[in-house]
C-alpha cells in the first residue's frame, strides 16, 4: 500500500480493496480491551491515597486550587473595581427582583449576599454574577402567590370592613420561597454528585431563549401594577398572564397618575443613561451607576416631598438591619412544591452553565459543568436556610463584572461586602423608595431579552425546526405559565429529535467522475449512477423508529418489491415445473416410440436380408432419417437433466448462445451461476430490473439496535432470493461489534460483504462482473488480490503477478483465484 502525492493537491493511493476480514488482518484489528472491567474499577474507586484525597478535595472546593496562586498584581486592582460595580448593581436588582417573586425587598438583599459567598468557594466560573435573577424570581413568585394567595389571610376590621394581614401573609411566602430553594439545592447537588451536569444538553439554545423571553413577558405583566398603581386580582395556572393583562387593563381608568408621572420619568433616566453607556463603554472607565443614583434620588425625593403622604404613592416600607439567625425549611411544603422546585433546578443551571461556558471559551478556562451543579446547589441549600430565594447567574451584572476588569471570583467577595454593608447600616435608609421605581429598573434590566425577539427572523432562514421550538416554548410558556411551559417545551423539543431521527433523509449515491466520490444524485449533477449498482445512504442513524421507512426507500429505489418478485418467481417455478413435467412426459413418450421403433427396425432387418438389393437402400435412408431426429433431443435433453439437479439460478433465462466452454463448466455454484447470469448479454432478470447488486452505506449509522439487525437480515435473504447482492459499506467499528454480538453474521451473510468504502464494494462487484470499462490495476500477493484503482475513465483492466511478474487478462486470472471468489 502506498500514497503519492502530487504538487497541485492531487493524489494516487494504491491499495487492495478492503472487506472486513481483510481491513482487520492489515490494520491488525486486536480483541483486547484497554477498558477496566468492573471489579477494577470498583476497586480504584476503593483505594485511597494522599494524592486521590488532595484531588478530591481540590475538585469538589476549587477555590483551594486557585486563591494559593491569587496574583495580587495582576488582579487585584481589577477585581476590585469590578466587584465595587457588580455590588452597586446588587442593592435595586435585589430589591426590585425580591417584588417578583412576592417577598419583602430585604430578602432579595438577603440573595445578594449568602450565595454569592457560597459560590466563591465552590463556583468553577471566573466571570459570572450569580444572585437574583428575573426569570427564577418570577418562578418562585408564581409559587408563593399560588401556596399563599391575599384571599387566605383576609381579617375582619373595624366597622365591618375587612383587612389584609401582611406581616402573616409575608411570613407564609418567606416559608415556601426559602423551602422551595432548599427542594431545588437538594435536586441540584444530587444530580451534580451522579455526574448528571448532561442534562442540561436537553435544553437547546432555541428553547432556553424562547423560555427566557416568555418569562421576560411575564415579569413586565406582573410589575405594570406598580407602574399604573392599580390592583388587579391575582391569577395562577393556565393563562394567568392573559388574565392578568386583561384586568390591568380594565382597571386602567383608575390608575394613579402620581405613579405613573414617578415610573415615566425614572423609565426615562435610565434608558438615556444606559444607551449613553452602551455607546461609550470603551471610553468610560466604569459604567454609570444609574440605577443606584435613580434609587437614591428617587428616594430623597420622595420622603421630603412627602408623597406617599399626598399622593398615595406605594412605596417598599420597613427594611429591618442586620442578619437573620439560620432556620431550617418546613418540609411539609415539599409534596406541594417538587415539581416546582426541579423546574427552578434546571432553569436555573441551565441559565447558569450557559453563561459560565460562554466567558470560559472567551477567556480561555475550564468550567466544570457537574461541579457547577453542586456549587448552584449549595448556593441555594445553605441560602434557604437564611431566608434567600433560588438564585442563578445574571446577564446584566455578568457582562459588568466582565468588561470592567474582573478577572477571578473575588469580585464577587467584593460585591457582597457592599451588600452586607447595605443591610447592616444604609438598607433602613431606602424604606420610603417607590415600587414603581424598582419596577422600571425591571422593566430596563430586561432590554436584553426582549432582544431576543430577533431570533425569529434569523432561524426563519437558518433552521425552521429551532424556529418552531422557539415559537412553541414561547406560546407554550407564556399561555400555560412557567411550570407548565417548561414541560411542553422539553417534550417538543425531544418529540423535533425522535422526528429527525425517524425522518430522515434518504440519498441515492452516484459516483463522480475521475474520483472516489459518492454523492447524493439529486444535489449533484455531476454524481452519475454506477448501471446494475444501487448505492443507498441514510442521513441518520438507522434504528427502531426508521427501519421500516429505510426498508420502504430501499424497495421503491431499487425499483424492487420483494413480495411481488418472490409471488412472481413462484409462479415462474411452477411454470418451470410443468413444463419440465410436459417435457419428462414427452421424452418418456419418445423413449417408448424409439424402443419400439428399434424393436421394429430389428425385426425389419431381418426381414430386409430377403429384399432385393436396390428396396433394401431405400428402405435404410428412411431409417436414418427418422433416427437423426430423435438423436437432435439429446443435447437439451442433457441440459434440462443438468439443469434440474438445483445447480442453476432459475430467475434468469439461459443464453442459447453460451459457449461450449462456459456450458462445460463443471459442478458450478450458486453464485457462480448467478454471476454467468449476470453476464449473459441476452438473458433478461426475473425481477424486471437492471439492478443485480445494492450497497448499503451505514457510515452515518452510530449504532444498531435489534430491529435494524433483524431488518437488515431479511434484506439479505430477501434480495438473495430474488437473486441480488447486497453489500454494507463504511461500517463503523462499534457498529461491526454489535452486529457480532447479535450474530448477524453467517454462511448466508459472510463478514466478506462488510467493505471499507463504498468505491471499494464497487471496485469489488465490477470485477466480479468482469468489467473493464475503467483502469484497475490488480497486484496479485498470493492467496489475496490487492487492488489499486484510478476512476472509472475507461480503458482495459490489467494485472501484474508480483511473484513472477507475468501479465495477463484480468478476466482469464480472476477464476483462478479461489481467495477472490471465497471472499464473498
Amino acid at each position: 500500500m502506498k500514497e503519492r502525492r502530487s504538487s497541485s493537491g492531487e493524489y494516487v493511493v494504491h491499495r487492495e480493496v478492503f472487506n472486513e476480514p481483510r481491513l482487520d488482518e492489515v490494520a491488525q484489528k486486536g480483541m483486547w480491551s484497554t477498558k477496566p472491567t468492573v471489579g477494577e474499577q470498583i476497586k480504584e474507586s476503593l483505594r485511597c491515597s494522599v494524592p486521590r484525597l488532595k484531588h478530591t478535595v481540590l475538585t469538589w472546593i476549587p477555590v483551594l486550587s486557585w486563591l494559593p496562586h491569587y496574583s495580587i498584581r495582576e488582579n487585584a486592582l481589577g477585581d476590585l473595581i469590578s466587584g465595587c460595580s457588580v455590588g452597586i448593581m446588587h442593592l435595586p436588582q435585589g430589591m426590585a427582583y425580591a417584588l417578583l417573586a412576592s417577598l419583602r425587598p430585604v430578602l432579595g438583599l438577603y440573595t445578594s449576599f449568602y450565595p454569592v459567598l457560597v459560590y466563591f468557594i465552590f463556583g468553577t466560573s471566573k466571570h459570572i454574577s450569580v444572585g437574583t435573577f428575573a426569570v427564577i424570581s418570577i418562578m418562585i413568585g408564581s409559587v408563593t402567590e399560588r401556596l399563599a394567595p391575599d384571599s387566605n389571610f383576609i381579617i375582619n376590621g373595624t366597622n365591618g370592613t375587612e383587612d389584609l394581614n401582611i406581616a402573616m401573609r409575608d411570613s407564609m411566602r418567606v416559608q415556601i420561597a426559602c423551602s422551595l430553594t432548599v427542594l431545588a439545592g437538594i435536586f441540584q447537588i444530587l444530580l451534580g454528585v451522579v455526574k448528571f451536569g448532561f442534562v442540561v444538553t436537553y435544553l437547546s439554545e432555541p428553547l432556553v431563549r424562547g423560555y427566557t423571553t416568555a418569562s421576560a413577558c411575564h415579569v413586565c405583566v406582573s410589575q405594570l401594577k406598580y407602574l399604573f398603581g392599580v390592583k388587579p386580582a391575582r391569577f395562577a395556572g393556565p393563562f394567568a398572564f392573559i388574565y392578568t393583562l386583561v384586568d390591568v387593563c380594565r382597571q386602567l381608568p383608575q390608575m394613579k397618575v402620581p405613579e405613573l408621572v414617578v415610573s415615566l420619568v425614572a423609565l426615562a433616566v435610565l434608558i438615556v443613561v444606559k444607551e449613553i453607556n452602551a455607546c461609550y463603554r470603551q471610553k468610560l472607565p466604569l459604567p454609570i451607576p444609574i440605577e443606584l443614583i435613580v434609587i437614591i434620588a428617587a428616594t430623597l425625593i420622595t420622603h421630603f416631598c412627602g408623597l406617599p403622604e399626598t399622593y398615595g404613592v406605594n412605596v417598599v416600607g420597613e427594611i429591618p438591619s442586620g442578619l437573620k439567625a439560620p432556620r431550617a425549611p418546613d418540609p411539609t411544603f415539599f409534596s406541594q412544591i417538587i415539581g416546582d422546585a426541579f423546574a427552578v433546578a434546571i432553569v436555573g443551571y441551565a441559565v447558569n452553565i450557559s453563561l459560565g461556558k460562554t466567558f470560559a471559551l472567551k477567556h480561555g478556562y475550564k468550567v466544570d459543568s457537574n461541579q457547577e451543579l453542586v456549587a448552584a446547589g449549595l448556593c441555594n441549600a445553605i441560602g434557604g436556610c437564611f431566608q434567600c430565594y433560588a438564585v442563578t447567574s445574571s446577564l446584566s451584572r455578568s457582562l459588568v463584572q466582565e468588561s470592567t476588569g474582573g478577572k477571578t471570583q473575588v469580585a464577587g467577595v467584593v460585591s457582597s461586602v457592599i451588600v452586607l454593608i447595605t443591610i447592616l447600616k444604609i438598607g433602613s435608609l431606602f424604606e420610603d423608595l417607590p415600587k414603581a421605581v424598582l419596577a422600571t429598573i425591571v422593566f430596563v434590566n430586561l432590554k436584553g431579552m426582549f432582544k431576543q425577539f430577533m431570533d425569529v427572523p434569523f432561524l426563519w432562514k437558518t433552521n425552521r425546526v429551532d424556529l418552531l421550538v422557539w415559537l412553541v416554548t414561547f406560546i407554550s410558556t407564556v399561555l400555560l405559565n412557567l411550570d407548565l411551559g417548561l414541560a411542553v417545551s422539553v417534550g417538543f423539543s425531544v418529540l423535533t429529535v425522535i422526528f429527525r431521527t425517524q425522518l430522515p433523509r434518504y440519498s441515492i449515491l452516484g459516483n463522480v467522475p475521475g474520483t472516489d466520490l459518492y454523492l447524493d444524485t439529486e444535489k449533484y449533477r455531476a454524481a452519475q449512477e454506477i448501471p446494475g449498482i444501487k448505492i443507498i445512504r441514510s442521513s441518520a442513524t438507522i434504528n427502531y423508529t426508521n427501519a421500516e421507512l429505510y426498508l420502504e426507500f430501499l424497495q421503491e429505489k431499487s425499483g424492487i418489491e420483494i413480495e411481488k418478485l418472490q409471488a412472481e418467481r413462484k409462479k415462474q417455478k411452477a411454470k418451470q415445473k410443468c413444463e419440465q413435467e410436459k417435457e419428462k412426459t414427452k421424452n418418456r413418450k419418445d423413449a417408448k416410440m424409439k424402443k419400439k421403433d428399434m424393436s421394429h427396425h430389428s425385426n425389419t432387418t431381418n426381414s430386409v436380408k430377403d429384399l432385393q438389393p436396390s428396396e433394401r437402400n431405400v428402405f435404410t435412408v428412411n431409417m436414418d432419417e427418422r433416427n437423426q431426429n430423435h438423436v437432435a433431443l439429446k443435447p437439451m435433453d442433457s441440459t434440462i437433466n443438468s439443469f434440474s439437479k438445483g445447480k442453476i439460478n432459475r430467475a434468469y433465462q439461459t443464453d442459447s448462445n453460451m459457449s461450449d466452454s462456459d456450458s462445460d463448466t463443471c459442478d458450478p455454484s450458486y453464485e457462480d451461476i448467478t454471476e454467468i447470469s449476470h453476464q449473459g448479454g441476452g438473458g433478461e432478470r426475473a425481477s424486471g430490473s437492471d439492478i443485480h447488486n445494492v450497497i448499503l452505506d451505514m457510515s452515518t449509522t452510530s449504532s444498531v439496535d435489534t430491529v435494524t439487525v433483524k431488518m437488515l437480515k431479511n434484506i439479505f435473504r430477501d434480495f438473495r432470493a430474488v437473486d441480488l447482492n447486497v453489500y454494507l459499506a463504511g461500517c463503523q467499528a462499534c457498529v461491526v461489534e454489535q452486529l457480532e454480538m447479535a450474530n448477524f453474521f453467517s454462511e448466508s451473510v459472510p463478514k466478506s460483504r462488510l467493505f471499507v468504502s463504498v468505491h471499494d464494494a464497487v471496485l469489488y462487484i465490477r470485477i466480479r462482473l468482469g468489467q473493464s470499462d475503467f483502469t484497475t490495476c490488480l497486484f496479485y500477493s498470493s492467496p489475496l488480490v490487492a487492488v489499486a484503482s484510478s476512476p472509472f475513465n475507461g480503458g482495459e483492466m490489467r494485472h501484474f503477478d508480483m511473484a513472477a511478474g507475468c501479465h495477463g487478462n484480468t478476466r482469464e486470472l480472476l477464476p483462478r483465484q479461489q481467495a477472490f471468489y471465497g471472499m464473498v
